[in-house]
């Protein structure tokens, strides 16, 4: 179930399964977006991201896009499922806040499939080889991933694996529309602060890993995943045909030109050491 929708290189279709969420379990932290632990119809019980959180369905999109990336380069990401919250849903719920939240997300939102018993990645304690870690520093570099810090890995040790979570703030430039085309050019200064930085060795050898599996034709794709309803929710003032244009249009050029974040993260990674 976990690696349901794995991508085939050679087939660039992102098929999500959808399912109706039956039980609200519990709130996983605190914070705007207010995540929940949450039952479906399948009998899973995923982490369910609301579009009635802090960001939206930017989030959502950001999760979606950045979820679906790092599985294609074979990165180990919990199976994405579209989850759907009917009109009744939660009505019975007793804290206002979580009620509110609930009625703001009626229907489609984005689960990440629960791993039961996994723990927060550290990464004074837990190590990965520079390959890897490598893949992940330029998997951040290209969404413009501002959250996979040491304080907030946003990674998990599961089975003994590291696997990635939680990319909704990725392609931060949406929060703004204005100034795309330079937001794709950027070297992305935040990736001092990533997290496996330091044991990043590999970056060039990544950056042709990652250019081998992510092509154009794929990104259209996963773009054209996005569903309608979180694109009109998330701009109402900017048609969706254009917010997929956009999005399409800055991460083929963050692909094409990826030697300006991959030198600037290299480059970096070299003071550190």
């Amino acid at each position: 179930m976990l690696f349901a929708n794995f991508v085939n290189i050679m087939d660039n279709k992102i098929d999500l399964r959808r399912e109706d969420v039956t039980r609200y379990i519990m709130p996983l932290r605190e914070g705007g977006s207010l995540p929940a632990l949450a039952e479906a119809a399948d009998g899973f019980r995923y982490v369910l991201k609301f579009r009635g959180g802090g960001h939206g369905s930017k989030a959502l999109v950001s999760e979606l896009i950045g979820g679906e990336v790092a599985r294609r380069a074979g990165l180990r990401v919990p199976e994405l499922v579209f989850l759907d919250l009917d009109e009744d849903f939660g009505r019975t719920e007793g804290d206002e806040e979580i009620q509110d939240l609930l009625q703001a997300s009626r229907g489609l939102n984005l689960g990440l499939h629960f791993l039961n018993g996994a723990f927060a990645w550290d990464v004074t304690v837990n190590r990965t080889d520079s390959f890897e870690a490598s893949k992940i520093v330029w998997l951040d570099a290209f969404l413009t991933n501002v959250d996979r810090t040491a304080r907030n890995t946003n990674m998990l040790l599961w089975n003994g694996e590291l696997w990635l979570i939680d990319h909704g703030s990725s392609l931060y430039f949406h929060h703004n529309w204005h100034g795309w085309e330079q937001a794709a050019l950027s070297p992305f200064s935040y990736i001092k602060d990533h997290a496996l930085l330091p044991l990043a060795s590999m970056l060039p050898e990544a950056d042709e890993f990652m250019r081998s599996r992510i092509d154009d034709a794929f990104i259209e794709a996963l773009v054209d995943a996005v569903p309608e309803e979180w694109l009109v929710q998330a701009s109402a003032e900017i048609p969706s045909a254009e917010q997929r244009a956009v999005y399409s249009s800055f991460l083929k050029q963050r692909l094409a030109n990826s030697k300006i974040f991959v030198d600037y993260a290299d480059t970096t990674r070299k003071k550190l050491v």
